[in-house]
């Protein structure tokens, strides 16, 4: 139980306890007190030596005319063991309250573990015991996130079997459609039969190019997948990569252009990775990027140990709702249109987890006038020692 203060606030039960406790204590000890007066009293008139120093004493602290004297033994006995008895008391006080604090944690854990997982300790205690609080209610934090977490794998895993499933299903029946109609022999000409031949064909490219893409993003997504490290000159990739897709680019219309801030953009990457990457980007924008005139490879030093890569292009914005969302699998902004354009969902998914095996970063950004996806990545890779031991860490 706890009061508007965040303290804890005991019971009318709780508070008898505690001051019969308190009555208790002081009753004992005050007959503990009388029976050790009564014993070293009697100790001292059967001992005339002690009874003898002592009076010497009390003279020998007297002064005044009249032999005033300030103490008697004992005055002296009570002061002290009044004082004693104070802390006792006081001891057992405490004591008695802390194993209430505890019933109070223990009841409050109880409640917790009979499925109130979203309950917390509600109180403030001192010292040791607030520790406890907060371990436990930072447990429960952490145990309700794993759970969540796994919650999450589930339903990231169902909708993986679900959306697999649907787009395989829907070019398999087409091929299944098509090759039943030649298999029936329902056509009439040679170019019919053709032309039946050539969609299913076509269709099961794009049933390949789906499952070499969930291989990949299969194989990329394994935090312990090996990269082939090499020095690569990031400025003639990336011109390269200009000059293969240039033909493309003027089918689409559009004009590809490099841009570089720095003359050394050496880096070290796993470079057929990197070029997926690029790939996957560049074939996105010519995809979605619709009324797009431009399309831009950017790359610069951010420091003397991290490279800022950008793929923009001056098409149509993406809205703000869906760019948080780019990056997941499966995840289109228009289903309709990405169907139209044969893509598998999954382009971008691959080209963010090549990115975090390089250590590096990717986000998109979108207004009216550029829709921007920005790499950031080190210059260099950690060692794999390094990156063990810190796996370990973590």
């Amino acid at each position: 139980m706890a009061g508007d203060d965040g303290q804890l606030k005991l019971t009318a039960r709780e508070k008898s306890e505690l001051f019969g406790e308190g009555v208790v204590t002081i009753i004992l000890l005050l007959l503990l007190n009388l029976s050790v007066y009564v014993l070293l009293d009697q100790m001292i008139e059967s001992n005339p030596g002690l009874a003898n120093g002592i009076f010497q004493i009390k003279m020998s602290l007297s002064f005044g005319p009249n032999n005033i004297r300030f103490w008697s033994w004992g005055w002296l006995f009570i002061c002290i063991m009044a004082i004693i008895d104070v802390f006792v008391v006081y001891w057992r006080l405490i004591r008695r309250y802390r194993q209430m604090q505890l019933q109070h944690v223990i009841a409050e854990l109880h409640y917790i573990a009979d499925g109130h997982l979203s309950h917390r300790i509600p109180f403030q205690l001192s010292g040791n015991m607030q520790r406890v609080i907060t371990s436990i209610n930072a447990l429960v934090d952490s145990a309700l996130n794993s759970m969540e977490e796994e919650r999450q794998i589930e339903r990231s895993k169902d909708e993986l079997i679900t959306n697999v499933s649907h787009d395989i299903r829907t070019p398999l029946t087409s091929i299944i459609g098509y090759l039943g109609l030649i298999e029936d022999r329902q056509y009439h000409s040679q170019a019919e039969l053709l032309k039946y031949t050539h969609t299913a064909f076509e269709k099961a490219r794009q049933m390949k190019t789906l499952a070499d893409d969930l291989f990949e993003y299969t194989k990329v997504r394994q935090p312990t997948t090996p990269l082939n490290l090499s020095k690569i000159d990031l400025k003639q990739l990336l011109d390269q990569l200009a000059v293969m897709f240039e033909l493309e680019a003027r089918k689409k219309q559009l004009e590809i252009t490099t841009e570089f801030s720095n003359d050394n953009l050496e880096m070290e990457a796993d470079s057929q990775e990197l070029v997926r990457v690029f790939n996957n980007l560049i074939t996105n924008a010519f995809k979605y990027g619709q009324g797009a005139t431009q399309l831009v490879l950017k790359a610069r030093k951010m420091s003397a140990t991290a490279i800022e890569i950008t793929v923009a292009n001056n098409g149509a914005p993406i809205p703000k709702s869906s760019l948080n969302k780019l990056f997941d699998r499966f995840y289109r902004v228009e289903r309709s249109r990405s169907k139209a354009t044969g893509g598998s969902g999954l382009g971008l998914a691959i080209a963010q987890s090549i990115v975090e095996l390089h250590n590096g970063k990717i986000h998109a950004e979108s207004d009216k006038n550029w829709t921007k996806f920005i790499i950031q990545l080190p210059v260099d890779q950690p060692k794999k020692e390094h990156q063990e031991s810190k796996k370990i860490a973590d």
